[in-house]
């Protein structure tokens, strides 16, 4: 089932890049919880399609571009870990960026039930035991 989760994984990274709300509502559970990278500063974990429509309003307000790049995505057996890029071009600024994104991918009854995002591979490496 892990190598399966592997594939959910790299399909929600495509349908995020596409802004397909709805297939991500598929790959998820409905009580997902998305805790962006930003959390710690923004404090708010984002929950269900609800949340996931506002997050995706706010960057859509915040960048013209936005996109992430999974590099290396790694089977942890009910967790998936993504070690990737963001890239983005900042909306009236057109300022480009390129930072480095992890993710650890939750899963329950082959769904995503929690993403957690990492400006740090790691610290992403760090919250699921492993130091490379």
């Amino acid at each position: 089932m892990s190598q399966e989760n592997v594939e959910v994984v790299k399909r929600a990274v495509n349908a995020f890049n596409r802004r397909d709300l709805d297939g991500l509502e598929e790959l998820g559970t409905p009580d997902i919880e998305w805790i962006t990278s930003m959390g710690a500063i923004e404090g708010e974990t984002f929950r269900g399609r609800e949340g996931g429509d506002a997050y995706v309003a706010r960057l859509t307000d915040a960048w013209e571009e936005f996109r992430t790049v999974a590099e290396d995505v790694r089977d942890l057996g009910d967790r998936v870990l993504m070690l990737g890029q963001v890239e983005g071009r900042g909306k009236g600024s057109g300022v480009p960026v390129n930072m480095a994104l992890a993710q650890v991918y939750d899963f329950r009854d082959g769904k995503v039930c929690r993403i957690r995002s990492y400006l740090d591979h790691g610290e992403a490496l760090k919250a699921v035991g492993l130091t490379e």
